[in-house]
């Protein structure tokens, strides 16, 4: 099969197996190139796959030696249809982690049900005994509630007013007004019930439950705060609710954990191309100025350098925290100095001068990269086979 990328809005259809595995390799290979650090040695990652979940995982088994069970639904080759890229990004990371001599193990469903918990659990217990980090990581638009049955939709929305400011169109390059509608009292409860806290608090009590949590345990969670322009639609709106459940959830995590020596965390990452944030109105445009800023001020950082030092020199090195605990990695986009450059811009930018004053071109460059395309030394034109296995 050729493969090529098919764009439809703010999803890529299609994924590239090789292109995603130079993808993977890329992050492995950076992560060799730093001194090993001191980190967990047996770790849990739910939302494996993809963005700053694989990222984890990438930085733990390669950067400290760790064994890793991830947890992800992704799709597998079937057909004329190919894998979706978390597929194809594990497949990769399960092949270098295993030459390399590392532990690695993947479960593949549905992380909201207890089933999953439970085939997770009992992998753990066959192959790890415990283990001494947990990472939440996971992204999804939808949860069916595993106890209640009932079916949540998460959706982007400001709340109290209807929101209008600039976005743009990645693929065109068009730079126009967008208007939101606020949430209803439904679709906030709802998003909430997604990508807040309850999963990750459900995840922790059965693996607790268990037994499986080794003494001084630390589990983390990530969120976004970001900049004033932003926050109608993500801090402030139905995802900056779901966020306060989260941080909430790990000051509960934290207190329940200490019978164990074991702590609860939030990381406040920098705002990256991941196939979440592709999907919020007004963030590519804001991340198309961002990354032109931070590369200018030499204090830009990719994904996996994000990670790195949040485990080798956050988590795992006694970081320093927020007023509210947060551990915050997101400090060199929020320096005073990057964000009124970037405000500079983002009262200036339109469709004409786009391209001159924003990355959009590197936007949508690392975009299809998601997805496994773009990447020198891949022949794009050669026939290959879909499947990969895990």
């Amino acid at each position: 099969m050729i493969i090529q990328p098919k764009v439809r809005g703010f999803i890529c259809t299609t994924a590239h197996p090789d292109g995603c595995a130079r993808a993977v390799q890329d992050q492995i290979d950076w992560v060799k190139r730093q001194a090993p650090f001191d980190g967990p040695k047996k770790v849990l990652v739910v939302g494996a796959s993809t963005g700053y979940g694989l990222a984890s995982r990438i930085a733990n088994c390669f950067g400290a030696g760790a064994a890793t069970l991830g947890v992800f639904f992704e799709r597998p080759a079937s057909g004329k249809r190919t894998a979706t890229a978390g597929w194809y990004n594990s497949a990769a990371f399960h092949e270098a982690a295993r030459n390399d001599g590392y532990y690695a193990r993947s479960i593949n469903g549905d992380a909201f049900s207890d089933e999953i918990k439970a085939e997770t659990i009992a992998a753990i217990c066959e192959d790890l005994q415990a283990v001494d980090l947990v990472v939440y990581s996971l992204a999804s638009p939808r949860r069916i509630h595993p106890r209640t049955g009932e079916n949540f939709s998460s959706v982007l929305k400001p709340i109290g007013g209807t929101y209008t400011n600039k976005t743009v169109n990645v693929q065109s390059g068009e730079v126009s007004d967008i208007a939101i509608d606020p949430a209803s009292e439904e679709e906030i409860a709802h998003t909430t019930a997604v990508m807040g806290g309850e999963d990750w608090q459900m995840w922790i009590e059965a693996l607790d439950e268990a037994g499986v949590l080794a003494d001084g345990v630390r589990t983390i969670a990530y969120t976004y705060i970001g900049p004033e322009i932003t926050h109608p639609v993500y801090r402030d709106g139905t995802i900056g609710q779901a966020k306060n459940h989260l941080e909430q959830t790990a000051k509960a995590l934290d207190e329940h954990l200490q019978a164990k020596s074991g702590s609860a965390h939030i990381s406040v990452n920098k705002a990256m191309v991941t196939q979440s944030s592709a999907a919020i109105p007004v963030v590519p445009l804001y991340i198309s100025l961002l990354y032109k800023v931070m590369k200018e001020k030499g204090c830009h950082e990719s994904c996996i350098e994000q990670m790195h030092r949040l485990f080798a020199f956050g988590l795992y090195a006694g970081a320093s925290t927020d007023a509210e605990g947060r551990i915050r990695i997101d400090d060199r986009e929020m320096r005073e100095d990057v964000q009124r450059e970037v405000v500079a811009l983002w009262e200036q930018v339109n469709t004409d001068n786009l391209e001159s004053l924003s990355d959009i071109e590197i936007y949508r460059s690392e975009f299809l990269g998601l997805f496994g395309f773009g990447f020198a030394g891949v022949d794009y034109s050669v026939d290959v086979d879909p499947e990969r296995g895990l």
